[in-house]
């Protein structure tokens, strides 16, 4: 239901704005001065606000001033029993939507009301459709590692070097290719991004250079490459590390002479491209092991972007999940919720795997599970239940022995206890034996809890479907 509150200090006008609105299925909210107003707007979903101007304590115009500071989209409507044309203006100037005089004519007033409401509701689905069309996000974070990032970017983007960009899953790797894109001189020209991991190695070649009608059994009809829907604007080859060497031999030759020729076709196309590359691996130890060319390793890297993990730069957590709070909070249409300064520093004790991924999905579900404020219990209870760092927080042991905060937690830790017992850690020479196992262990099981659907499963554990595929080679995994 709507949400209206009402900020005027005399009772007689609260009740009667009150008894009209509330006939027209409108929730109401009303107090007798600006200051709790101001509480009211922090801590509720307000939809609209009918503000006095002239009021003791806090003025109208002050309380509007302060509103948007804190809701930017809120729309106001002021009432005065002293209106002027100067008043009016006044209050447009400074975010007001408009101005009505007292004793307000009913139908008026509804109808501003219902105006209002509705420019309200565009201003947010504006905002939030904007923000889901938008290709590019901002580079969040005042770490060294992230300005370095941020300089190279600007100094690099003008010019049409080719980018090599390493780092792990989920550490922002996409957004920095979109960052040299946007500004380029390319900019106006398309985008086109190729994830190498997640096309077969017989269908990549077709995905990248196009081809001919007939070459093939499924060729029913011409299709056009990568490189050519790229022509004049930059392509992105995501996890180049996984593209099979007779692809990187023909990229090799379209770097080179700037021409390709379509799968089951002998005319050379002309295109010009600019090309960033981008790869979790370490391309180096890819080259020795045979799985890369070296020619191709030094065509793609004029300039190297490495994008560290967010384990390397923790300052930069408080900024990034603040940030996904209000957008999380905006898309969902709720209060934006606040974190306190032990909830920042619980985020920051975590190890953060998955990076900046993992992240914004941490902070989705404590913006939905937890209350207006978010501390850093919320944190243990709800953001990694496994994680090592909590469990860390959640025991104190003492003297006399662990004291636990909940019999869940009691319980959990005797079930880890009875695990120690089960295996026998000296089967393991080194931890990284040890979490080759527990890797190996935890991905079985999820694979058996999904009746082994490998998609929802990549989903589940927050990882690309083709690591998914290769984690299963590694370890042998079968279906029973």
């Amino acid at each position: 239901m709507t949400k209206i509150l009402i900020i005027d200090d005399e009772r007689a006008i609260r009740s009667t704005l009150r008894e009209i609105l509330e006939y027209e299925d409108y929730q109401i909210v009303d107090v007798d001065n600006g200051i709790e107003g101001l509480d009211v707007i922090k801590k509720e979903a307000i939809d609209l606000v009918l503000c006095d101007i002239k009021m003791s304590r806090m003025d109208g115009m002050e309380v509007l001033t302060e509103a948007l500071k804190i809701k930017p989209d809120l729309p106001f409507i002021m009432i005065s029993g002293h209106g002027t044309i100067e008043t009016a203006v006044e209050a447009s100037k400074k975010g007001a939507y408009d101005f009505i005089s007292k004793p307000p004519d009913l139908n008026r007033l509804l109808i501003t009301v219902r105006n209002a409401l509705e420019r309200g509701s565009l201003v947010s689905e504006t905002k939030v459709l904007k923000r889901r069309v938008s290709k590019t996000r901002d580079i969040l974070g005042h770490s060294d590692a992230i300005n370095r990032i941020k300089e190279t970017i600007e100094r690099v983007a003008p010019t049409e070097a080719r980018v090599l960009i390493t780092g792990a899953n989920g550490s922002g790797k996409e957004l920095v290719a979109r960052w040299l894109h946007e500004k380029s001189h390319r900019a106006d020209a398309p985008l086109i991004e190729v994830n190498c991991a997640a096309i077969p190695s017989e269908l990549i070649e077709s995905e990248l250079f196009g081809h001919e009608k007939g070459s093939f059994t499924s060729a029913v009809k011409q299709r056009i490459g990568k490189f050519e829907q790229a022509d004049k604007g930059t392509l992105f080859l995501d996890e180049i590390g996984d593209m099979s060497l007779s692809a990187q031999a023909k990229v090799l030759r379209a770097l080179q002479e700037n021409k390709i020729t379509r799968v089951g076709g002998d005319k050379e196309i002309e295109v010009n491209v600019r090309v960033i590359a981008a790869t979790n691996k370490d391309l180096l130890k890819e080259i020795e092991d045979g799985n890369f060319r070296m020619d191709l390793y030094h065509r793609l890297s004029v300039i190297l972007i490495h994008v560290p993990p967010l384990s390397e730069r923790k300052d930069d957590i408080a900024i990034i999940a603040n940030h996904f709070c209000d957008e999380i909070c905006g898309d969902y249409g709720m209060p934006v919720k606040q974190f306190t300064p032990e909830a920042i520093l619980a985020l920051q004790s975590l190890p953060w795997t998955g990076n900046i991924r993992e992240l914004r999905n941490m902070v989705e579900r404590l913006i939905i599970l937890t209350d207006k404020v978010i501390t850093d219990k919320d944190v243990v209870a709800f953001a990694n239940p496994s994680s090592p760092a909590v469990h860390s927080q959640q025991t104190a042991v003492t003297s006399q022995g662990k004291l636990y905060e909940s019999d869940a937690e009691e319980e959990a830790n005797g079930r880890a206890a009875n695990n120690a017992e089960t295996y026998n850690f000296d089967q393991f020479k080194s931890f990284q034996d040890y979490k080759d196992f527990a890797e190996r262990e935890y991905i079985k099981y999820k694979l058996e809890h999904n009746a082994w659907n490998v998609s929802k499963t990549a989903d589940d554990i927050d990882i690309q479907r083709s690591h998914l595929y290769s984690k299963i080679e590694k370890y042998g995994l079968k279906r029973n």
